[in-house]
C-alpha cells in the first residue's frame, strides 16, 4: 500500500499533469501543515477517537511522503532513505532489544537513550547541555525539553512547591508591569516567564503541558457551548448578555457537570 501512496504523490507533483497546488509547494510552505497534522493526531488521541486517529495518522504519513518526494526531486534523498534512517536509528538506540545490553526499567532506558543521543552529538561543536533541542518544537514542548536538559546537570528544584512559588513571583512581576503601563514587548517577556514556569511545574508533576492545555481547551469549548445552549433556551442571544449574566450561565453549566 505504501507504493500506492508514493505513486499518488509522484503524480500529484508531476509538473505537467499534477495538481497545481501540490506542484507549487516547497519544504517551507508544507512545514506548517506537517505541524498541524501532528496536532490533529494528538487531538484525536485526547478525544479517544480511534477512527479519527486512523485518518489523522494517514494525513501525517502523507506529509512524510510529501517531504520525501520533494527531496527526491532535488536528488537529496527519497522515502526509502527516510525509512532506512529511522530503522537504523531505532536499532542503534535500543541495544537492549537488538543487542546484548540490559536495562532495569523504563527510567533506565530513558537515561540510556539520552546517553546514546549525546554520543551521536559528540562530534558537534555545540557542547552545551541544551544542544540538540530543536527550535522548531512547539513552545511549551521546547520549554519542557530545555528544562529536562538543565535538570540533568542539577539545575532543578527538588520539589513542586518552589516552582509554585516561582509562578506566583512571575505573576507578581507581570501584574506590576501591567499596573505601570509597560510596553507590549515587556508584557510579552513577563508573560513568557509565567508560561515557562508553568511548563516547569508540569514537568515536575510529570504532566504534558500541551495535553493539559488541550484538555482545558476542550473543557472551555464544552462549557461555552453549554452557555450558548442555555441562553438559547431562555430566548436570549449571547451578544445580548452582560458579563454578570454570562458568568451566571457559566456557573450553571459547571454545576450541571457535577450532578
Amino acid at each position: 500500500m505504501i507504493d500506492r501512496l508514493l505513486d499518488i504523490m509522484a503524480r500529484l507533483r508531476d509538473p505537467e499533469t499534477g495538481c497545481p497546488w501540490d506542484v507549487a509547494q516547497d519544504f517551507r510552505s508544507i512545514a506548517s501543515y506537517t505541524i498541524e497534522e501532528a496536532h490533529e493526531v494528538a487531538d484525536a488521541i485526547e478525544r479517544g477517537d480511534l477512527d479519527g486517529l486512523k485518518d489523522e495518522l494517514g494525513d501525517l504519513l502523507l506529509q512524510v511522503v510529501f517531504h520525501a518526494r520533494m527531496a527526491e526531486e532535488q536528488g537529496s534523498f527519497d522515502f526509502t532513505d527516510v525509512v532506512a534512517a529511522i530503522c537504523d536509528k531505532m536499532v542503534r538506540r535500543h541495544p537492549h532489544v537488538f543487542g546484548d545490553e540490559q536495562v532495569a526499567d523504563a527510567a533506565a532506558q530513558t537515561r540510556a537513550w539520552e546517553a546514546i543521543k549525546a554520543a551521536e552529538r559528540a562530534d558537534e561543536s555545540d557542547d552545551s547541555a541544551l544542544a540538540g533541542v530543536s527550535r522548531g518544537l512547539p513552545a511549551l514542548r521546547r520549554a519542557v525539553k530545555l528544562q529536562k536538559r538543565a535538570a540533568r546537570v542539577g539545575f532543578d528544584w527538588d520539589a513542586p512547591e518552589p516552582i509554585v512559588a516561582k509562578i506566583r513571583e512571575e505573576l507578581d512581576e507581570l501584574e506590576c508591569e501591567i499596573d505601570h503601563g509597560a510596553a507590549a514587548e515587556r508584557l510579552e517577556d513577563e508573560l513568557g516567564d509565567v508560561l515557562f514556569a508553568a511548563a516547569n511545574l508540569a514537568r515536575r508533576l510529570d504532566i504534558d503541558p500541551g495535553a493539559a492545555l488541550r484538555r482545558s481547551n476542550h473543557k472551555f469549548e464544552r462549557r461555552f457551548r453549554g452557555m450558548e445552549a442555555l441562553a438559547g433556551k431562555q430566548g436570549r442571544a449571547m451578544t445580548e448578555l452582560d458579563l454578570d449574566a454570562m458568568e451566571s450561565l457559566w456557573q450553571q453549566v459547571k454545576a450541571g457537570e457535577t450532578q
